[in-house]
Parts: structure tokens; sequence; C-alpha cells
């Protein structure tokens, strides 16, 4: 099938990863070693060679960065890892805290109606004689 400009475009980019010319570079290496191997002169040869070490040195570099890139990208990850478990820990032990506070809030509210009942008994008996009257 025909591809469009854009395809052709997208499909580079996907190949080639972040668009750094991996993929241009080795086309190039491959051209200039045909035209050593097909050099007529020493000159022309010593040329295409010293390209052919430009363009190897380029790919290298470009490699070096992408495994730099990758090693970096890692330890984000662990990192993201790391403070993802704190996050959970925190949120875990902010459960417990909640359900101990609840704990707390009810025990608070039965003393308050043991309270509020006592109140009530102890208006109750204070209208009644106390024993040593009752006894008279």
């Amino acid at each position: 099938g025909v591809f469009s400009s854009d395809e052709v475009i997208r499909k580079r980019l996907l190949i080639d990863g972040d668009g750094a010319g991996d993929d241009r570079r080795i086309n190039l290496l491959v051209k200039s070693f045909i035209k050593w191997c097909n050099s007529g002169s020493q000159e022309e040869g010593y040329f295409q060679y010293q390209r052919m070490l430009s363009t190897l040195s380029q790919c290298e570099f470009s490699m070096g960065k992408t495994l730099l890139v990758y090693d970096m990208n890692l330890r984000e990850m662990e990192n993201y890892e790391k403070i993802y478990k704190d996050i959970e820990n925190s949120i875990a032990a902010a459960h417990e805290k909640i359900s101990e506070c609840k704990k707390q809030i009810l025990q608070a509210k039965r003393i308050r109606k043991n309270r509020q009942e006592y109140d009530a008994l102890a208006k109750v008996i204070q209208h009644h004689p106390d024993r040593h009257e009752t006894l008279k």
C-alpha cells in the first residue's frame, strides 16, 4: 500500500525511539562501509574510515545516553514505589488512629451517660431524708 508522509514519519519516530537519529546513523555507517570497500585511492579510503569512526562514536554516545536515561528511569520507579509504600503506610496508620478515636468517643459517651444517670439519681436521693433523719 501507499504510505502518506505522516505515516512514514510516525513509523520512523516509533522505530527511532526519541528521534535521536540512531536509525539514520546506522544507515550512514553501512553506506560509509560500502564506500570504504569500493574506495579507489588511499586518501578516499582514509576519509571514509574516519567517517565510519565518527559515526560509530556518535552511536556509542547515543547508546550511553540511552542507558543513563534507562538507569535514571529505573531509580525513579524505585523512588516512586517507596513513596507509594510510605503513603500506603500513612493511610493505614490514619485508619488505625480513626478507629481508636471512635472507640474513645464511644467510651466518652458511655461515661457521660452514666454521669447523667448518677446526677438524676442524686437529685432523687436528695429529695428523701438521710438515714440519720429516717432513724429518728
